[in-house]
């Protein structure tokens, strides 16, 4: 009899703790995430996907979207497709599109389908804008596939973790707070090279170098000359981490804005390639010469003014090409090395007095070496010495202020905000042309008595 009641109490105390237990436990962990959103998340996230559902699923709606936010993306990501629709339109619809976008864009793009069909469709569009970044930003170029690193994990911590990590080659390593915020990057050789329990925000180099998701490909290659690194975080308007720029990219970046300069210096758009359709080429090029057309009749326009001179003095036209060709290649050679110099980041607007000094330098004994050469040439072709002393001195002044102008044009449309790699062609040929025309016959006009005796 004894023995049947202490049984009966056995199985009663088991159904009790059956019916209790897990509504006790779930209490627990409902008010464990509740208080401490940020330890939950850093526990929850190492566990595997197929623990981490469930787990979420006992937490209740505010805190599930709160515990979300603070994950790694990467192991969001890896979860969703395991989630339930109800799951998926909970989070999605209370953590801010920005910490979505993080995650959607390390998914699938069946998996993102999948998500997207559960969440309102105004939503979807917002997210999908935000996922699409304008070309040739910094979010076009970077890899949003990034591995996170907790600033508060350790060295041998993120040693396990970097192991685990699958089809990326990490040189540096991106550390964020629990936040998901950009805290810094840690070097790979300086991590290996650390006691196994060092703190990786000890290992954080002093400035956080990052780049927002909306700037120019210009400033990635900026930031990249500058800081001489070989991965650049991109992280959104309220500093989340969106993703890197990887050193081949920089360096594709690198090549094609430099190779874009070079096409614009002489009329052609930066979009246009070898392969471009026609009527695309035309549109980009054809206004360009229309500009260049206008310029080239303010030079005839100079001549037309020493139309008398000319005529009496028709071997003045023979050495005009001369003139402007000399001068031309001077403006060009200063335009090339200042062109060069701002986008390597040597020169600036600041410098403008110290660099045209050095041109008009060059210019000026250039001009004294190619002056005397063609005075000589030009002396023993005419039989008339007052001829070659003309074209000489015209020569030198021209060169003179083809410097100085390669030098300035640049700069100046640098000081003002537009690109100097645009226009800068265009306006020096113009200088060149007007300048070397005007010196040129403006002084066979005061010498004619020389010339014509």
């Amino acid at each position: 009899m004894k023995a049947m009641k202490t049984k009966a109490t056995q199985k009663r105390n088991q159904a009790m703790s059956e019916s209790t237990t897990p509504s006790c436990a779930d209490a627990l962990i409902h008010e464990y995430v509740r208080l401490f959103p940020a330890e939950a998340a850093s526990h929850i996230e190492r566990m595997s996907p197929e623990e981490i559902v469930p787990a979420l699923a006992l937490v209740s709606p505010p805190e599930l979207a709160e515990t979300v936010r603070r994950m790694d993306p990467d192991v969001v990501a890896a979860c969703v497709p395991a989630m339930q629709p109800e799951m998926i339109r909970t989070v999605f619809t209370r953590v801010e599109p920005a910490v979505g976008v993080s995650v959607f864009v390390r998914m699938e793009r069946k998996d993102q389908d999948r998500a997207f069909s559960h969440l309102p469709h105004h939503l979807v569009r917002e997210y999908r804008s935000l996922m699409s970044y304008p070309a040739e930003s910094a979010g076009s170029l970077m890899d949003s596939r990034v591995t996170m690193f907790r600033e508060d994990s350790t060295v041998e911590e993120a040693l396990v973790q970097l192991r685990a990590v699958k089809g990326r080659d990490l040189l540096d390593l991106c550390v964020v707070d629990r936040e998901n915020q950009l805290t810094g990057m840690v070097p790979l050789h300086r991590l290996v090279k650390a006691d196994l329990g060092t703190r990786l925000t000890e290992l954080v180099d002093g400035e956080s170098i990052h780049i927002p998701d909306m700037a120019e490909r210009e400033e990635v290659v900026a930031l990249m000359e500058k800081y001489q690194i070989t991965t650049i975080p991109v992280v959104n308007a309220d500093g989340f981490l969106m993703g890197v720029i990887r050193h081949d990219t920089i360096f594709r970046a690198a090549q094609a804005e430099i190779t874009e300069d070079l096409q614009t210096m002489f009329g052609a758009g930066r979009e246009e390639r070898a392969w471009s359709p026609v009527s695309f080429s035309i549109r980009k090029r054809l206004p360009w010469l229309e500009v260049n057309l206008v310029t080239a009749f303010l030079a005839s326009f100079v001549v037309s003014l020493f139309e008398d001179t000319i005529a009496q003095i028709t071997a003045l036209a023979v050495f005009l090409p001369i003139v402007a060709g000399q001068s031309g290649n001077t403006g060009c050679q200063a335009l090339a090395v200042v062109m060069r110099g701002l986008a390597l980041r040597e020169v600036r607007t600041g410098n403008w007095w110290r660099v045209t000094r050095k041109e008009a330098a060059i210019g000026f004994i250039n001009g004294l070496v190619v002056a005397a050469t063609t005075s000589l040439a030009v002396g023993l072709w005419t039989g008339i010495p007052a001829f070659g002393l003309v074209i000489g001195i015209s020569m030198v002044a021209s060169m003179v202020i083809a410097g100085i102008s390669g030098a300035l044009i640049p700069l100046l449309l640098n000081a003002i905000g537009q690109d100097p790699a645009q226009s800068s062609s265009i306006i020096l040929t113009t200088v060149t042309d007007v300048v070397g025309f005007m010196s040129f016959l403006g002084l066979a006009t005061l010498m004619m008595g020389m010339l014509t005796a």
